[in-house]
């Protein structure tokens, strides 16, 4: 089932990478950043799904400390970077609704390269420190990670040495990051809403709300994702309900995105018209 939904994932998100890149009228700064969305949530589900695959196919539980490191600071950089490339993307809709005269003057190519190699660089930068951290624990009370990837909270529940740097680090910068990156994405859709509101026809509104609701569904989706996915543990929650929200997470997301895109979106679904019908008359 999991392999399933992986490459519904995997085709989905590659459909819309493909389609950006080879379809002119898909090159605007909203597909620019829709397809570095498809190159994470490839990326994401990958690094996080692997290791499911291969104990299914080898029967072999068992994971290096280098490999679990480099899986656990690809996975929380990559969900670092998805932060800020929603943030960009509520910009650039925020930019095209409210001051669609100068869209194309502000979200210029320039600008569209600059917010995604930050929030590229960023994201890696970030977690760094926090899987440094983690490298130099020498005290584990059990050798069994309790979870189907390497991951912070797995990690800090089998360990005895001292985590207070580590708490202080994710408390400070980790809660920073989902803090800015929630701020900018609320405040673009509030100016958004009273823009749309101030639309005199509702067949306008209608037309404006129509092009940001896919990425409403999308932040939605992955926001309350990720605040249950650490929430519920941190309260007291066990390490099986974590399990569930984070393959919530790592499978189910990456696997709506491409729909809600594809469905809600006639670009796409024009582009897709399209390539069907070139694939067609080839044929």
């Amino acid at each position: 089932m999991i392999l399933l939904i992986y490459l519904i994932s995997l085709a989905g998100n590659l459909t819309i990478l493909l389609l950006v890149c080879f379809d002119p009228h898909l090159h605007t700064p909203m597909y620019f950043f829709l397809s570095n969305l498809s190159i994470i949530n490839i990326s994401s589900s990958t690094t996080a799904l692997h290791k499911i695959f291969v104990i299914f196919a080898t029967e072999n539980h068992m994971v290096s400390t280098w490999a679990c490191m480099t899986q656990l600071y690809i996975f929380c950089s990559l969900i670092s970077n998805e932060l800020s490339i929603l943030a960009s993307m509520s910009i650039d809709r925020y930019i095209a609704i409210c001051r669609p005269l100068h869209y194309h003057a502000v979200m210029s190519w320039k600008l569209c390269g600059l917010l995604g190699s930050c929030s590229w660089g960023f994201g890696f930068m970030e977690v760094l420190p926090s899987v440094v951290l983690i490298s130099r624990f020498t005290c584990y009370i059990s050798k069994e990670i309790d979870h189907y990837l390497c991951d912070i909270l797995p990690l800090r529940e089998i360990t005895c040495s001292d985590t207070s740097v580590l708490d202080l680090y994710i408390l400070l910068l980790g809660n920073m990051n989902i803090f800015v990156s929630l701020s900018l994405t609320i405040t673009s859709y509030i100016f958004i809403i009273a823009c749309i509101l101030r639309i005199r026809s509702s067949a306008g509104r209608r037309k404006a709300f129509y092009t940001c609701s896919s990425h409403i569904m999308v932040v939605v989706i992955f926001y309350s994702s990720i605040v249950l996915q650490y929430t519920v543990t941190l309260s007291g929650g066990n390490m099986g309900s974590n399990k569930i929200f984070s393959l919530f997470n790592t499978a189910i997301v990456p696997m709506m995105n491409p729909l809600i895109y594809t469905l809600k979106n006639k670009d796409v679904k024009s582009a897709l018209k399209q390539k069907f019908k070139l694939c067609g008359k080839k044929w």
